[in-house]
Order: C-alpha cells, then sequence, then structure tokens
C-alpha cells in the first residue's frame, strides 16, 4: 500500500491532488479525510454534505469481476479493497464503488461505443439495479461499509435515441454506459432509491458513515 501525502505526486506514481482549503473539521482540529476516488462527481457529492477532503487519491486495485461473485458482494469488495489500498497517517480514509447489475449480471463500464451500445441494449426498457457501495477506514484500522440499492429502469430506447446518447460521449467510463447526471436521465422513466447513490456516492449512508468516524457534519 503506497503512502500518501497531501504534495503532488511525480506523473509516474499515484495522482495525489491537493484537495485545496481544507474542511471546517480539519481546521477545527477535527478528523480529516482522505478521499480514495479521482471520481469528479464524487468530490462534488460529498461537498454537499460539507465536508471537503484533505486528499484526493485514486485506489489502484485490481477491479476484475468474478462471474460466481454476487454484485452486491463485488461492490462491497471493490469499496473496501480501495480503502485498504490507500494508506495515510492519521486521515480517514472514504473509498466507494458503483456497480450496475442486471439481474446477476454486472455490466461493465463503457470504454468503447460497442460495450456501451450493447449495455444500453440490456437496459432499454427493463429495470436494472445499481449498487453503490461505500467503505471508510479510520486512523486506527476501524472499517465502515454501508450499501445502497437503487432500482432504475429506462424507457424502451429507439435506435435513434442510442445513437445519439453514444453520441454525446457522457457514456465513457461510466458503469452501465449512462451517467444519470447527464442527458440519460430524460430516458430514464423512474427509479427507487438514491439518486446521488447512482451518480456515485450515496449521501445519506455517507453522511452516516461520516457522523460515526466523528465528522461534524449538521
Amino acid at each position: 500500500m503506497a503512502p500518501v501525502s497531501t504534495d503532488a505526486a511525480s506523473p509516474e506514481g499515484d495522482a495525489i491532488v491537493s484537495a485545496g482549503p481544507v474542511s471546517v473539521n480539519d481546521a477545527s482540529g477535527g478528523p480529516r479525510l482522505l478521499l480514495a476516488s479521482a471520481s469528479p462527481r464524487r468530490r462534488e457529492l460529498i461537498g454537499r454534505l460539507g465536508v471537503t477532503p484533505h486528499a484526493v487519491v485514486a485506489a489502484d486495485i485490481d477491479e476484475t469481476h468474478d462471474a460466481r461473485e454476487h454484485p452486491r458482494a463485488y461492490a462491497r469488495r471493490m469499496a473496501r479493497e480501495k480503502a485498504l489500498a490507500v494508506t495515510a497517517d492519521d486521515m480517514h480514509i472514504l473509498a466507494g464503488d458503483t456497480v450496475v447489475a442486471c439481474g446477476r449480471r454486472v455490466l461493465p463500464k463503457a470504454e468503447d461505443e460497442k460495450t456501451a451500445r450493447e449495455c444500453l441494449a440490456l437496459l432499454s426498457g427493463r429495470r436494472h439495479r445499481v449498487l453503490s457501495a461505500i467503505a471508510l477506514r479510520s486512523p486506527d484500522g476501524t472499517l465502515r461499509e454501508r450499501l445502497s440499492e437503487t432500482i432504475v429502469c429506462f424507457k424502451a430506447l429507439s435506435k435513434d435515441e442510442v445513437e445519439a446518447y453514444i453520441a454525446g460521449g457522457e457514456w465513457h467510463g461510466k458503469a452501465g454506459g449512462y451517467a444519470i447526471q447527464g442527458s440519460a436521465e430524460g430516458l430514464i422513466t423512474w427509479i427507487s432509491g438514491s439518486h446521488s447513490g447512482v451518480v456515485g456516492l450515496p449521501l445519506f449512508e455517507t453522511r452516516a458513515l461520516l457522523k460515526a468516524a466523528g465528522f461534524a457534519i449538521g
């Protein structure tokens, strides 16, 4: 596990990002937070809770999914392993992982148009689950975990709708080939659960973990 500081790493090393102004927790001598994710969405979401991470680093882990592993177990394992993959003196480490699943099938992160089309074909006109797991590791090694499960239903997508969405490019790198915070929301008939969890960080569960760890959140 690579140690983390708030200084910028070399281009060859882990991407360490200074988080800018510290949170009220850090300024008052309270707990400090490292966000083990390079996702700008997670950083923006945690800011809604009034918490600014002291540092941000992308955890480098093997995200290979075992086909025998239930999607819930996979999401939990990924969040846990990310929280354990980074070390930081005197900081709490928050990590998360979002999994899109149709039944027991875990959909990949779309890295090309072909994969994005395949994902959208599976999601078209049916319900699927978005599992958003978070793990918080305290400086003393205590590990707290929560899981948010949201049901999402897409309308039946026409070929033109699929191609228009693909052309927009916001699917790139997204689990299941879509981003609910973008134009895909106009293709979703309803959701039941956590909207922020589908984006990438379930705020209700995150707030509960941070409060349990001593963060001053209103």
